[in-house]
């Protein structure tokens, strides 16, 4: 590889080029056996009259002297003459100065023809190797300098490592729908007798790291067809129709082979809406996108080619493109359930020694809304994590900082917090956690540390006992109140919040948002969608929707919002003065082990009671109000650093209760 990399390399050639012609220069120059002596020594001989002819070499400013005794052990020898001092030679050999005159000769060198037209064409054959190496190097290098309309595909090949559907876990519905396509390739005739006919192609979607284009090695490694392999922004390069140009090329060669499949990964590089954007379409890319609209589907079509498409983003891609007859088919990979994520552990963790005691299905409940390569990650880590520590199998200490890394980054162990921190973390953490369990729709607390990790000082983790698709307008409320459990608690103890609560506030008025304008979850403005998102995909994430509500519906909407958050403060808030004691405990306990198990909390808020469940639908997610304790108002909560009842002091932890 290292040699053919040197042969294809414009340098060596022009290596080659000069080497060839000093070569060339060496063999033709002739110096006729002459004798080399110094100047000195050669003119002498003039005055000694021991010459007796002279060859006077003009281009090479050189005298070649015929001796009547030897010099230097030869009568012929040649010697150099500065160029100022030609007329002065050839006076003394004419005899002009003390000597006499010898019979002398000029001779012009001609050059020679091999070394006269190496040395007039080397600079035009360097420039062109140069050319050659540049646009070979614009174009991936090693196929021509007219290559670049040709397709990049790469074909799987009898040496490629063959993944198969054996090696896919926790996307059953999408092998199910590729294996059809694989069945048909291998045997047409069944299907064909009934009239079917295969889709034309096949679009996988779904979020990041599910394993789309794992499916596609997957059909790759199944068929016993030609499979070609290329990525959306292989299409267009800097030069105008190139794109075009290799979706002809490569559709003209997977026809040739046909039956064959074509996998186009992140196919939205190439394939996004058209006539998008403030200004206009890029017609480069457009041109694109016609052309393989046309060989998909168009008036010269050949049966027998299969296209597979894998994307994030198919709410951009262009409608055409998504017609049957194009894309026949769209599967949806979506983040795998608990017994898929279980079947893809036992995938991952083959060839990994695990502790006896590991449970993958335990550890598949800790990773709920991880996708396929969150959960190879969480493995990986694992094995890295054992293997830092010395051990030799993966217990499930090692899987739960697994878990944790992925999700929060690795500890910082470095960061020292002064105590007063470390308290305000411990109350904000215990906060959260004393609210998420005292709350009845939310999922039982996992686990509550004040490590910090990543870009957080510390973080709650609650997880739920099953796969959830949906969300009650009554789980959503009270995800708010946890959300705020943090900000409720600083407030209570310090009289002041911190930054640290920041995420929180984000996090819940993005939720409570949603809430009004999405989901229409508010009883005044009603079960109407606020705010049009087809807009142009060209002009960002950012301005990717427009408002198309008047300015006092606008203003309704951030009273609703505002009308959410508060009440969820004052929710967190409640709960808190009602389990003070409890808190203080937790806090406690928190501060010295720096991180509780479920089982820790479960022993310490034990006596912690459910909240009742929500009132009738009012819009504000109030809870029946003849349960509820009294609300205390934000003047109340924060005025003049004091507290109503008999609070502990800024700052001091009271003594848990008995």
């Amino acid at each position: 590889m290292e040699r053919k990399k040197i042969v294809r390399s414009v340098w060596f050639w022009v290596a080659i080029v000069v080497v060839l012609m000093f070569v060339a220069s060496s063999f033709f120059r002739d110096d006729g056996g002459y004798e080399e002596v110094p100047t000195s020594t050669a003119l002498a001989q003039f005055s000694e009259g021991n010459v007796d002819r002279v060859t006077i070499n003009d281009k090479e400013q050189t005298l070649d002297l015929d001796l009547r005794s030897e010099v230097d052990g030869s009568t012929e020898v040649t010697t150099s003459y500065p160029a100022g001092a030609s007329e002065q030679v050839f006076d003394l050999v004419r005899g002009e100065g003390d000597g006499d005159g010898v019979p002398f000769d000029t001779n012009v060198t001609q050059d020679n023809l091999l070394v006269s037209i190496l040395v007039s064409f080397l600079p035009f054959v360097i420039l062109l190797l140069l050319l050659f190496w540049l646009f070979n190097s614009m174009q991936g290098g090693g196929r021509g300098v007219m290559a670049f309309g040709k397709s990049k595909a790469k074909v799987v090949s009898k040496d490629t490592p063959k993944t198969t559907f054996a090696d896919v876990a926790g996307a059953d519905e999408a092998i199910e729908e590729l294996h059809e396509i694989k069945d048909f390739l291998q045997n047409p005739v069944k299907y064909q007798a009934i009239g079917a006919k295969i889709p034309k192609g096949v679009l996988l979607f779904g979020p990041p790291g599910t394993g789309k284009t794992l499916l596609a090695r997957a059909v790759a490694g199944e068929a016993s067809v030609p499979f070609y392999s290329i990525s959306g922004s292989d299409f267009v390069e800097m030069f105008v129709g190139v794109g075009a140009s290799r979706v002809r090329d490569l559709f003209e060669q997977a026809k040739t082979n046909a039956p064959a499949i074509i996998f186009i990964d992140e196919i939205d590089a190439v394939g996004r809406h058209r006539g998008a954007g403030t200004g206009g379409g890029h017609d480069e890319r457009e041109q694109t996108l016609n052309q393989m609209l046309v060989e998909m589907d168009g008036f010269d079509v050949r049966g027998g080619v299969i296209m597979i498409a894998a994307t994030n983003r198919p709410d951009i891609l262009d409608p055409a493109l998504l017609r049957p007859g194009r894309f026949d088919r769209q599967i949806a990979v979506d983040r795998p359930d608990l017994q898929g994520r279980t079947a893809v552990l036992k995938v991952h963790a083959t060839g990994k020694p695990l502790a006896p005691d590991v449970d993958l299905e335990t550890v598949a409940r800790r990773t709920p809304g991880f996708t396929g390569a969150d959960l190879a990650n969480v493995l990986n880590e694992a094995a890295l994590l054992t293997a830092r520590h010395g051990g030799t199998v993966i217990t499930d200490e090692n899987l739960e900082e697994a878990i944790d890394r992925v999700l929060s980054g690795p500890e910082r162990k470095t960061r020292a917090m002064s105590e007063k921190e470390k308290k305000v973390t411990a109350y904000h953490e215990g906060g959260h956690a004393l609210v998420a369990h005292a709350l009845p729709n939310l999922d039982p607390v996992h686990k509550v540390t004040i490590l910090p990790r990543g870009r957080s000082l510390g973080h709650t983790l609650v997880l739920p006992t099953e796969d959830k698709y949906t969300q009650t307008r009554s789980e959503m409320i009270d995800t708010l109140a946890y959300a705020l459990g943090g900000r409720a608690a600083e407030e209570l103890v310090f009289h002041e919040p911190t930054t640290g609560a920041g995420n929180d506030i984000e996090k819940a008025t993005s939720m409570a948002r949603a809430m009004v304008t999405q989901y229409g979850m508010s009883a005044k403005l009603g079960a109407v969608k606020y705010g049009s998102t087809d807009s142009e995909p060209f002009l960002g994430r950012d301005m990717g929707s427009r408002p198309d509500y008047s300015e006092a519906v606008a203003a309704d909407i951030d009273g609703e919002v505002r009308a959410l958050i508060e009440a969820a403060h004052d929710e967190a808030w409640e709960i808190l003065v009602e389990y003070r004691h409890v808190l203080d405990a937790l806090v406690l306990e928190l501060i010295e082990k720096e991180t509780l198990s479920k089982d820790d909390i479960a022993r310490i808020a034990g006596g912690v009671g459910k909240r009742p469940s929500l009132a009738p639908y009012n819009g504000f997610g109030k809870r029946t109000p003849s349960d509820q304790p009294p609300v205390l108002t934000p003047a109340e909560r924060a005025g003049n650093g004091h507290v109503l009842g008999d609070q502990t002091p800024v700052g001091d932890v009271g003594a848990p209760a008995q």
